[in-house]
């Protein structure tokens, strides 16, 4: 949950080697169709640390232990965690960094508490709203939020989109409002730096083309290979289906989007 929010989609790139970017079948705004994608499956972990404090895991090793008031307590990378419970059944979550909001999460346990709904919504560098629907299945834990919650399904409910336009005649580049990371790209082999609000001088990507329809890409963060990607449009070219495999051999994550 927290740890994904869009994580799984910041490394969209593309190349191309033609001459005339602009005729080049990449070309375009593509919009993510979430019911057609496959995402791994994410797993969180809550641990009750009595005197209404609890453990909260969202990524391995790193934990935040914070009391279930509202208010804002340290949370890991120098952020902000509050949990308020807004009813029996209702927890709302908030992190926050050097006092901007950078994501809201509103949790609903089932009356029999064996799921956990989670409406997700996080902050772009523009300050506008982006929700997703998170729905995880208690693995360990008999009753409350305390256990460990592994998500079964994730819709978006605003859309994701995406833009690849030329770039200096033989490239393209490719637009993420969402991810606020963009990246321009000749096919070349060359290691070019991302750009963009929540980019970083050390997030680089090189790519090359297979063929007219089939692209790799690979990502760099401080030198260290993070994902092998493959993109692949479909004969009508009005399907482009991204499969990325992380460098630690965990499962792939297939995303398809559709073109506008």
């Amino acid at each position: 949950m927290l740890k994904r929010t869009l994580q799984l989609l910041i490394a969209v790139c593309i190349v191309t080697g033609t001459s005339r970017a602009a005729d080049d079948p990449f070309a375009g705004k593509w919009r993510l169709d979430s019911s057609r994608s496959q995402f791994p499956a994410d797993t969180m972990k809550v641990e009750s640390g009595g005197a209404n404090k609890y453990t909260f895991i969202f990524s391995e090793p790193n934990t935040e232990t914070v009391a279930i008031d509202g208010t804002d307590q340290p949370g890991i990378s120098g952020t902000t965690l509050s949990v308020n419970e807004q009813g029996p059944r209702v927890w709302k979550v908030v992190r926050k960094s050097k006092g901007r909001t950078l994501l809201t999460a509103i949790w609903t346990l089932s009356e029999d508490g064996g799921t956990l709904h989670d409406s997700f919504t996080e902050y772009l560098p523009d300050g506008s709203p982006f929700t997703v629907d998170y729905l995880y299945l208690r693995k360990a834990g008999d009753s409350g939020f305390a256990g460990t919650w592994q998500s079964t399904s994730e819709v978006f409910v605003s859309p994701y989109e995406i833009q690849i336009q030329p770039y200096q005649g033989d490239g393209l580049s490719l637009i993420d409002a969402v991810a606020g990371i963009n990246k321009s790209l000749k096919f070349d082999g060359t290691d070019y730096p991302n750009s963009g609000p929540n980019a970083s001088p050390e997030m680089l990507s090189s790519g090359r083309r297979i063929s007219d329809r089939r692209l790799e890409l690979t990502d760099k963060l401080k030198g260290k290979l993070q994902s092998t990607d493959d993109f692949q449009l479909s004969p009508n070219l009005q399907t482009m289906t991204e499969t990325q495999h992380p460098a630690d051999q965990g499962k792939a994550t297939i995303l398809v989007f559709r073109r506008e």
